[in-house]
């Protein structure tokens, strides 16, 4: 079983699709006149440093992915079983699906990134040496109600997310084995703070008309695959939502031996279909 995966915001750096770009001039005509910048300058010399700027990350990522995709299809013509991304990534997988043509898609992380980059200042950590049930046991005996569960990346590795000053009051309660991280992004994503945002996409988004996915998608929010009429709901919920990633994973391995292949730069999400895959094993 094969499953192509689109990695999401972290997973950019400077010089990525540097050996894609010629070959995708069209494209990157297109999504220039889109965006109103050079992808290839922002992501190839990034003057300004903006790469980590949600505004320009999730753009960037969408037409490196988009890329790696092509190539890979260019290459090996070969199509596969499902279909993933994380958080941005989504957008690739549904792509890649047939949803949405490239421009539709870039149309749609623009404004996903504004509105995202706009809302309600927050901040992120990373919780790593920790279950689920002890990060949740934590943050109600510190009495932090406010912070919430972003991402469910892999056991005992979980994102929290909410506003800036609950979440770095609450880094002292996160002692001994287990590590805090605080992650460098501009917002609480994946948490109520992001609902105005939310409720924006999904206004914005329904001038579009959406194609049932060709291939199976799992969806961050449900962690199962799309369906016809889940198209618009799923891609808004997302945005205020936990990225399950650890039960789509789960899900996928449930379905019989599997190939991840990560479509797009580096390997954080092989990486962390390992740890699943390991722990479902032992």
């Amino acid at each position: 079983m094969l499953i192509y995966a689109f990695p999401g915001q972290g997973s950019q750096k400077k010089g990525m699709g540097s050996h894609l770009f010629p070959k995708y001039a069209s494209l990157m005509e297109k999504a220039d006149t889109i965006l109103g910048y050079s992808m290839q300058q922002l992501c190839l010399e990034d003057k300004e440093r903006q790469l980590s700027n949600t505004l320009f990350t999730q753009p960037a990522l969408y037409v490196v992915n988009a890329l790696h995709y092509y190539e890979r299809l260019a290459l090996t013509d070969v199509s596969p079983d499902y279909l993933i991304g994380h958080s941005l990534g989504e957008f690739n997988a549904l792509l890649a699906a047939g949803v949405f043509d490239f421009e539709t898609g870039l149309l749609l992380v623009k404004k996903r990134a504004e509105l995202m980059s706009n809302a309600k200042k927050g901040r992120m950590a990373a919780i790593i040496g920790a279950s689920l049930s002890t990060i949740h046991e934590i943050l109600e005996n510190a009495s932090f109600p406010n912070i919430t569960i972003a991402n469910l990346n892999a056991p005992q590795q979980y994102i929290i997310s909410g506003p800036e000053d609950d979440l770095m009051q609450c880094q002292h309660a996160f002692q001994g084995d287990v590590k805090f991280v605080p992650l460098n992004v501009s917002g609480a994503f994946h948490s109520p703070l992001m609902e105005e945002a939310g409720i924006e996409f999904s206004s914005y988004i329904k001038q579009f008309s959406l194609s049932p996915a060709r291939i199976k998608v799992i969806s961050n929010y449900t962690a199962r695959p799309y369906t016809a009429d889940s198209l618009y709901e799923n891609l808004c919920k997302q945005i205020t939502s936990p990225v399950r990633w650890m039960d789509s994973i789960q899900y996928l391995l449930k379905q019989g031996p599997m190939l991840l292949e990560e479509t797009g730069p580096g390997n954080v999400l092989s990486k962390l279909a390992e740890q699943i895959a390991q722990c479902r094993l032992n």
